[in-house]
């Protein structure tokens, strides 16, 4: 996967981001490194790749509109190591023709991994988009259907 740069403050985790993405993971000026303040979120990706952590019990306090938290929510409820498509998730947050604004949405997902946005695929079972580039998402993938063991 490479380095991830996790974010929290008192609302709870804000945002992972992979060192190696579109969005680099360059810390603001303000943020400050607090490894022992990031100690349960570590804990749980680390079971995570490890294979032993299906779901996640963190305090999320993602930052996005009203239309964006409503996706990121039903990303929540894919199951570990099921995929669904953008127009099946369109469905799911009531309106299955806005297949490109949910795409959009799942694309400014700030807590990818532990909001699943890589179980969503195109329609044709096709691996479309991911922050952290399609071989992070093909083995995120992968490490759920247990075709292989991350460390």
């Amino acid at each position: 996967m490479g380095q991830l740069l996790l974010v929290r403050d008192e609302a709870g985790l804000r945002s992972v981001r992979f060192a190696q993405s579109r969005r680099a993971a360059t810390p603001r000026e303000d943020w400050r490194e607090d490894p022992a303040g990031l100690a349960e979120q570590v804990r749980q990706l680390r079971a995570y790749f490890r294979g032993e952590l299906q779901t996640f019990a963190l305090e999320l306090a993602p930052e996005g509109t009203e239309f964006q938290l409503r996706v990121w929510r039903a990303l929540r409820e894919i199951p570990y190591g099921e995929t669904i498509s953008y127009r099946e998730l369109a469905r799911r947050v009531g309106n299955e023709k806005a297949c490109r604004a949910v795409g959009l949405a799942n694309g400014c997902n700030p807590l990818p991994i532990i909001v699943p946005c890589h179980r969503v695929i195109g329609s044709n079972g096709s691996l479309t988009g991911f922050g952290g580039g399609l071989q992070n998402k093909q083995r995120l993938l992968a490490l759920e259907s247990r075709q292989m063991q991350l460390l």
